[in-house]
């Protein structure tokens, strides 16, 4: 589990770098991000499952104006969190929001019954029609438990 949260976190360093050191006359984007998990409890058949702090939700996108090559959102727990029972029932959503807020496409991600310390979802390479935000939000147990949000301006 160390490993794996030690190779995720290290290609998210490598693709800031390559975003800040890379110059091309082609004009390319993307974005990473992490947003702290709360510590919350849920119930699943009777049982009470506890997330304890040390867990980041983080989002990747990367692109050209309105069209996204490739986007990605996962979370990463490490010292007492990456020995939990993580997060049972869990799913991924990406939602597209014009300049005014209102989200006009959602990606819902398919619910996993099982219990996994390290949810992951892609979402397919896309055009979207207008300029906003795209986000990313974990649900669990069927509540939306934290969100990480990117703008896509010109």
């Amino acid at each position: 589990m160390v490993a794996r949260y030690r190779s995720r976190l290290f290609t998210a360093v490598v693709a800031a770098c390559a975003l800040v050191v890379t110059s091309s006359s082609v004009a390319h984007a993307g974005a990473v991000g992490s947003t702290p998990v709360r510590t919350f409890e849920y119930s699943v058949g009777g049982m009470t499952m506890k997330v304890p702090t040390g867990c980041a939700f983080t989002h990747i996108i990367r692109g050209s104006g309105k069209k996204i090559t490739y986007q990605n959102a996962g979370v990463d727990c490490a010292f007492v969190a990456a020995l939990g029972t993580g997060f049972c029932n869990w799913r991924i959503d990406f939602t597209y929001a014009n300049t005014n807020n209102r989200t006009y496409r959602t990606s819902r991600g398919r619910t996993h019954p099982e219990c996994k310390i390290d949810p992951m979802r892609n979402n397919s390479p896309q055009t979207l029609p207008r300029y906003g935000k795209a986000c990313a939000h974990l649900h669990v147990n069927g509540v939306r438990r934290v969100s990480q949000c990117h703008h896509i301006t010109k």
